[in-house]
């Protein structure tokens, strides 16, 4: 029977690349379930013999150590070029969406508080 070996959903597309390409190179029976067409289903890669589940469990943790690493070695090496994009940066580039989420929060807000300011 398979089991679940790890839950995709934010996970980069890189990251679960490079542990797939990691799995075919150890022979290892797996197969990978998509969100679906809504992204309500949970994605996950699945290892179909239990009897290979431990090897691929200890070679998920080295992969994750191994892309952490890397990961974070990249974001020091921006950050010392001065290229690590900021907050303010990602909202240079997309301002309209940016202004648009604010909106809709403070739409929010005041439907939910509206009926209390009512009340007094």
């Amino acid at each position: 029977m398979a089991k679940q070996l790890f839950i995709l959903r934010g996970v980069p597309d890189e990251e679960v690349e490079g542990l797939c390409a990691l799995l075919t190179e150890q022979q290892i029976d797996f197969y990978e379930t998509p969100a679906g067409s809504w992204g309500i289903s949970m994605p996950s890669i699945w290892v179909k013999d239990e009897t290979q589940f431990d090897l691929a469990k200890q070679l998920l943790d080295e992969y994750q150590i191994d892309y952490q690493a890397r990961a974070q070695s990249e974001y020091q090496a921006l950050k010392q070029q001065g290229k690590q994009r900021s907050a303010v940066d990602l909202f240079k580039d997309h301002p309209l969406r940016y202004v648009s989420y604010l909106l809709f929060i403070a739409v929010l807000v005041y439907i939910s508080v509206s009926p209390f300011l009512k009340l007094g």
